[in-house]
């Protein structure tokens, strides 16, 4: 069947008609663990009740209003997110890219609003993404995302991740900010060490720079802390969130310092959709769950008992594995084999995970898991690895 749908994805042909918690159902019945929960997104799983709840109450109520109003559960949760963080300020988005964008225009607006418009360019990390927007893509500076789309968008700069000595000489009278994942997601799952982060800090305050952190990958439990950041004990500036946020439903944050954002002013930025009224009750409600005492130490030991497990299946395949990256329930396999043939594999035994680059595959399952999910993920992964095994001990003969 051709698709009327723009052909810019290479989907897996699967489709599926409901989940829970960690699992999946397709059309035909076949159930999946899926350990990808939408790129990060799912950090609760699948038809969560709380989020269901919150969802449904709230739509036979009032969905959308616009930013012309005053929307009190935005309000509610912009505060429960300043009190769990080093922010003073929250505004709210659609997504990922957005919240990135509103985290960029912020950080220029900040030197325009002091005197120095001129101070508009902002550091970044090969490997990083943050993006598919004009300013995104340049931002995260993968030529393989920016090819085709026209000139590439000034102001900034990239440099290798961690050299020190290319960051500090990057550093110019016309730089703004620095902005870096705590861990890159799409990059391949490269953690980047507390040390640098801290060393990051050091180099803003010194110059009069802006930190801006994307956690739209690490945010919101992903790593056994709400933040991947804090346990570097590093506070960045600005911050921007999405994915897990909204537990599955569209939504994005840009936090900062009030000082950060002194140059935010009425009519500066806007948004017809963020902030909306479904979207706060379904933010407040995976709150509910993530501030839960309790819940994040629960991820970090499920997280755990998954990089252990993990680790064997490395040991007993390293044909296959030829490293396990990550932290938290943000983890990476870098393979010795094409990832995109791993992940295949992995699906013909019905677990889902996601490539990634550096020949990495993800692996980001829901938050909920239980140690079930794992033993049974690990179970998985090791007939998919053991499949490719034999197909490397087939093509050696």
């Amino acid at each position: 069947m051709t698709s009327v749908l723009l052909p810019n994805y290479v989907r897996a042909p699967i489709a599926f008609e409901r989940g829970e918690g960690a699992w999946l159902v397709a059309r035909g019945g076949e159930r999946y663990l899926d350990f990808g929960a939408g790129v990060a997104v799912n950090a609760l799983g699948h038809a969560h009740p709380h989020l269901v709840a919150a969802l449904t109450e709230q739509a036979g109520k009032v969905w959308h209003v616009s930013n012309l109003y005053e929307i009190p559960e935005g309000e509610r949760l912009g505060q429960r997110l300043v009190d769990a963080t080093f922010a003073d300020i929250a505004f709210f988005c659609n997504s990922g890219a957005e919240a990135n964008e509103a985290a960029i225009k912020m950080a220029r607006k900040y030197h325009a609003a002091g005197g120095h418009p001129e101070r508009f360019r902002i550091v970044t990390f090969e490997g990083a993404f943050h993006g598919r927007t004009l300013a995104t893509i340049a931002a995260g500076g993968q030529q393989k995302y920016i090819e085709g789309f026209g000139p590439k968008v000034d102001g900034f700069d990239q440099v290798p991740a961690g050299d020190m000595a290319a960051l500090e000489a990057a550093i110019t009278p016309e730089t703004a900010a620095l902005m870096i994942e705590p861990i890159q997601g799409e990059g391949g799952v490269r953690v980047v060490p507390a040390a640098e982060l801290r060393h990051l800090r050091a180099l803003c305050d010194r110059h009069g720079l802006l930190l801006i952190m994307d956690e739209v990958q690490t945010g919101v439990g992903r790593t056994g802390k709400l933040f991947a950041h804090e346990w570097s004990g590093v506070t960045p500036d600005i911050m921007s969130a999405a994915k897990g946020i909204g537990g599955g439903f569209p939504l994005g944050v840009c936090l900062a310092t009030r000082e950060a954002a002194r140059g935010m002013v009425p009519g500066s930025h806007g948004t017809t959709f963020g902030g909306n009224p479904l979207a706060m009750a379904v933010g407040n409600a995976v709150l509910d769950v993530v501030l839960a005492p309790g819940f994040l130490e629960q991820v970090g030991r499920t997280a755990l008992n998954l990089k252990q497990k993990l680790a064997g299946l490395m040991d007993r395949h390293p044909g296959v594995v030829e490293e396990i990256r990550g932290e938290g329930l943000m983890l990476g396999l870098k393979l010795r084999v094409p990832n995109t043939d791993f992940a295949a594999a992995a699906r013909a035994e019905h677990l889902l995970c996601i490539p990634a680059g550096d020949n990495v595959v993800r692996l980001l399952p829901p938050l909920i898991i239980t140690e079930d999910d794992v033993a049974q993920a690990v179970d998985r992964l090791e007939a998919a690895a053991s499949s490719l095994d034999g197909a490397l001990r087939g093509a050696a003969e």
